[in-house]
């Protein structure tokens, strides 16, 4: 499965209401560091496909929910389950960590 593009029109549906843990990655065209983990995520989305979700937003498309969800510096990475924000990375990170993060939501979502 690749990554999911979302705006804050399908932020809810996407995210807040996703069955499985979700990871958003918040990146603008102009960021290098975004450019340079894109990627990763996308790698992330393909090899996790069924276990997580993957979905990206432009913050230069969506700001006022970018603005909502306190972002500051991006790349950032936001992770949930079950509607909630669970963590969150800002700036690059490495597959393993997003994975692991990623991991930790659903073992405690199977564990519930």
């Amino acid at each position: 499965m690749k990554t999911i593009a979302i705006t804050e029109k399908t932020f809810d549906a996407e995210v807040l209401k996703s069955e499985l843990p979700t990871v958003v990655d918040l990146w603008a065209p102009w960021c290098g560091p975004c450019v340079q983990i894109g990627p990763v995520i996308e790698q992330v989305a393909t090899e996790n496909t069924g276990l997580f979700k993957v979905a990206k937003m432009n913050t230069d498309e969506n700001p006022t929910l970018t603005q909502k969800l306190g972002v500051r510096s991006i790349p950032t990475l936001l992770f949930y389950k079950n509607g909630v924000l669970s963590d969150r990375l800002v700036g690059i990170a490495a597959k393993k960590t997003i994975v692991a993060k990623l991991e930790a939501l659903r073992e405690t979502q199977i564990a519930a």
